[in-house]
């Protein structure tokens, strides 16, 4: 269950300024019933600050009117805030993967030249600077960087890599619509490799068909797999 992102300060606002229940707070802001009964009492470690979860849009007052009326009432989590906490600011990369960071501008700059500084930087979540050290190759670890392909190394997903391709390409006055060509060589010869295989046990059924028709020892077919025995 979701929890408010301050349980204690939030439980000290419940308890000053609404008459739920220990029981309901303490079942909101995911805290031992004890816990908020030494909130109330003031007999907690320090005195904790309130902190309002209807302002913080974790809660409505209307919700918190339903459990003053009802004892037995759980109090429900809103879910707005996850999405509208941050709205602004470059995209969030993890740390685990911001080493990769280098790697997919330097594959962006080669691959799509067309694509602005600009667009690398709220595609990957980096800075103009470090694009333009790589562009130029003034980076302090150039030798260490090779390009890979940003969505492989999970710094964007391909959606977001096409719409931005298809973007920098109609400001661009590049007529043709991008696409992902990386696969297609291999996707064509394995499409032709399991045409021919399903055409050649095709013609091997059929003709172990006619053979055990006529009585006759039917043919091996063309490929055995040697791990069969």
């Amino acid at each position: 269950m979701s929890q408010p992102l301050m349980p204690h300060a939030t439980a000290s606002w419940l308890v000053d300024n609404t008459a739920l229940s220990f029981e309901q707070i303490a079942d909101f802001c995911g805290l031992h019933i004890l816990e908020v009964q030494a909130i109330a009492d003031d007999t907690a470690a320090t005195k904790l600050t309130g902190r309002d979860p209807v302002r913080a849009h974790e809660v409505t007052m209307e919700e918190i009117e339903k459990g003053q009326e009802d004892p037995d009432y759980r109090l429900k989590m809103q879910k707005g805030p996850e999405q509208i906490r941050r709205t602004k600011g470059p995209r969030y990369t993890p740390v685990s993967k911001r080493q990769d960071k280098p790697d997919g501008i330097a594959w962006i700059i080669r691959n799509h030249p067309e694509i602005s500084d600009g667009q690398i930087g709220k595609l990957i979540g980096t800075t103009r600077t470090t694009i333009a050290a790589i562009r130029d190759r003034s980076h302090w670890n150039i030798a260490n960087i090779v390009p890979k392909d940003p969505v492989t190394l999970g710094l964007c997903s391909q959606r977001e890599l096409d719409a931005v391709v298809a973007k920098a390409a109609k400001a661009a006055g590049i007529d043709q619509q991008p696409t992902d060509t990386r696969l297609e060589g291999d996707r064509e010869a394995l499409i032709e490799e399991l045409r021919a295989e399903r055409e050649q046990a095709a013609r091997d059924a059929e003709a172990a068909a006619l053979a055990e028709a006529r009585g006759e020892e039917p043919e091996k077919p063309a490929f055995e797999d040697p791990f069969k025995h």
